[in-house]
């Protein structure tokens, strides 16, 4: 059966790292930084920079590397299928050919840089949710958000929108596997048949999984408005947030290395 346990995004780890105890807009910029930067690298040994990089991160944050990595496989399909794809229809010095396929050199090339990108992006966007509690990546976000709310941006209420979004993509997904082994108990098979079989299985769970997003979203709403939630107009904060050395540090640090990778791959 699919399980969605191995997926880590949205969730949270607490800890006492440096990287738990950094500002959470100094984590959420440098994850923009990275993010960016590898659109721009073209080469497998910037790529191994950046894996250098983000494996001193994973030191830093004291979180397993084996959970870290884990949120990797519910999207290993998608990053072989990306690998298969440039390779068989990316144009080049041909090394194997049978009929209408077509191997290439610059396809290899490409597809493997895709998928190590892929990978790269996924690790390195797991530590930011891993490392910061969803009320510390909302202060934060809001916070980055606030020079837009002169031109009308809604600083407080889009924070608040990606966080919660963020925050119940587990408990989506346990749902998710409680919906199914409760159809497997009833004699639904989500196991055999094809690749498109198996994805026609799963349209059963569409619809009770969105009855109970409705549903918890109209709960959480409800709750909202019984604690007299009414947006960030007026809103104090009991943690103010204050940049350290540290913070500038790492903030410098790593935007001129993510910068010069940028530029010299």
């Amino acid at each position: 059966m699919p399980s969605f346990k191995s997926i880590t995004i949205g969730q949270h780890i607490p800890g006492e790292s440096l990287l738990h105890r950094l500002d959470p807009r100094t984590k959420i910029i440098i994850t923009f930084f990275l993010v960016v930067g590898l659109f721009f690298i073209d080469n497998f040994w910037g790529y191994g920079l950046v894996a250098l990089y983000i494996g001193l991160a994973v030191l830093l944050s004291q979180i397993p590397a084996r959970f870290l990595f884990r949120g990797l496989r519910p999207v290993i399909t998608i990053i072989i299928l990306t690998f298969i794809l440039n390779a068989f229809m990316t144009e080049g010095e041909v090394i194997w050919q049978w009929r209408f396929l077509v191997l290439t050199k610059d396809g290899l090339v490409k597809g493997g840089m895709l998928a190590v990108r892929l990978i790269l992006l996924i690790v390195g966007t797991s530590i930011l949710t891993l490392t910061t509690s969803p009320i510390a990546l909302t202060d934060g976000l809001e916070s980055l958000l606030r020079p837009g709310a002169r031109i009308g941006i809604p600083a407080h209420e889009l924070a608040m929108m990606m966080t919660i979004a963020l925050r119940f993509i587990p408990t989506l997904l346990e749902e998710a596997e409680k919906i199914m082994k409760a159809q497997m108990a009833r004699g639904a098979d989500f196991e055999s048949g094809n690749l498109f079989q198996r994805a026609k299985s799963l349209l059963p769970l569409l619809v009770p999984l969105f009855v109970s997003a409705f549903r918890r979203a109209d709960e959480l709403a409800v709750a909202m408005e019984a604690r007299c939630y009414r947006g960030g107009e007026g809103r104090t904060k009991l943690n103010i947030l204050a940049f350290r050395w540290v913070d500038y540090l790492a903030l410098f640090g790593s935007g001129f290395f993510i910068g010069w990778l940028g530029w010299a791959f």
